[in-house]
């Protein structure tokens, strides 16, 4: 067994990938580690199953060595460790505006199209960043999640000495609130898991819990006054769309990190009354990347503290099933090689 493949009925299947030729701009990695990423949750449910080309091998949270290179590659050296941002851009519309890694016609490598659960990968040569050296393979499958958070970042236009909220302690949250620390702001978590606080307490974060204090109350407290200057909605319940424009300042930003798939009711009257901006975050580019490979080589982001637990691709079923039994957990990562 070389491969795991998603069968549907919350099931994986122990299998073999085949042995892909190598194609222009193509290279074959020996996967080190996959990530299990909730938007993988959400497959192993069934929610995707119009997507996924069932069976399926998937994942996209990948760290690796490059073991083979195809022709018209260059820049990359057999051995050299990298992590994968798996985005296939397709054609260009009038309405992509340029923004190719959101584009009408991109695919999502691991949902779109086969993942890297599996011991060797085969991956357009331009989603490959480098790992420095001395960057465990571990934290290289941790890169593509923290590159979300620097996207997000990025897009909520945090600056030093902001007043932040995050609404929702799970690991991209929690991802949030460390990049936002790092870029200088006070952040505060909202988080109803006693374990989750447990653990976000622990890194040094501001926390309430909305079961127990009203976050309003909170935030005005946590920031005397100002309230948030950015709230990043990563919870992805109603609870979440209600509440995220009660904290903001006049003129505040609201940053949309969660996916909600059915429609959820926003007070509207909040972003005419105090002017406040919603802002769409989905995915990454390459400069979040390098970002996050910035902050994981420099030590910036604690994230072996995120890591729950690794497994052995072999026991991938029971990693989902630990998973939905599991809502304190963090990462899981499977170990493909």
């Amino acid at each position: 067994m070389n491969a795991v493949y998603y069968s549907g009925n919350k099931t994986f299947t122990p299998g073999e990938a085949p042995a892909e030729s190598l194609q222009a701009g193509q290279v074959r990695l020996k996967v080190a580690y996959c990530g299990v990423c909730g938007t993988d949750v959400h497959i192993y449910h069934g929610n995707m199953d119009k997507r996924v080309k069932i069976p399926q091998v998937i994942g996209h949270e990948v760290s690796g060595e490059i073991a083979e290179i195809g022709p018209g590659v260059e820049g990359f050296a057999v051995g050299e460790k990298v992590a994968v941002r798996p985005l296939q851009p397709g054609v260009p519309v009038p309405s992509d505006n340029g923004y190719t890694h959101i584009g009408q016609n991109l695919k999502f490598i691991g949902i779109d199209s086969p993942g890297g659960m599996q011991a060797g990968w085969v991956v357009p040569a331009h989603t490959l960043h480098k790992l420095p050296a001395h960057v465990s393979l571990q934290h290289g499958a941790m890169i593509e999640p923290l590159a979300v958070a620097c996207h997000d970042i990025r897009l909520g236009e945090v600056q030093a000495g902001e007043n932040v909220v995050v609404i929702g302690g799970g690991p991209i949250g929690i991802l949030i609130a460390l990049v936002a620390r790092h870029r200088g702001a006070h952040v505060l978590v909202s988080e109803p898991n006693p374990h989750r606080l447990q653990l976000i307490r622990s890194l040094g974060l501001q926390t309430v819990n909305p079961r127990e204090a009203d976050p309003v109350a909170a935030t005005e407290a946590f920031s005397k006054g100002a309230m948030a200057d950015v709230v990043f909605e990563v919870s992805g319940v109603a609870a979440g769309v209600q509440i995220m424009t009660q904290l903001p300042r006049i003129r505040g930003r609201i940053v949309m990190v969660a996916i909600h798939p059915e429609p959820k009711p926003v007070d509207l009257f909040r972003f005419f009354w105090r002017e406040l901006r919603l802002i769409g975050a989905r995915v990454y580019e390459p400069q979040d990347f390098e970002e996050a490979i910035g902050l994981a080589a420099g030590g910036k982001i604690s994230l072996d503290p995120l890591i729950t637990q690794v497994s052995p691709l072999q026991q991938v079923q029971q990693v989902f099933e630990t998973i939905d039994r599991n809502p304190e957990g963090m990462k899981y990562l499977l170990k493909c090689n």
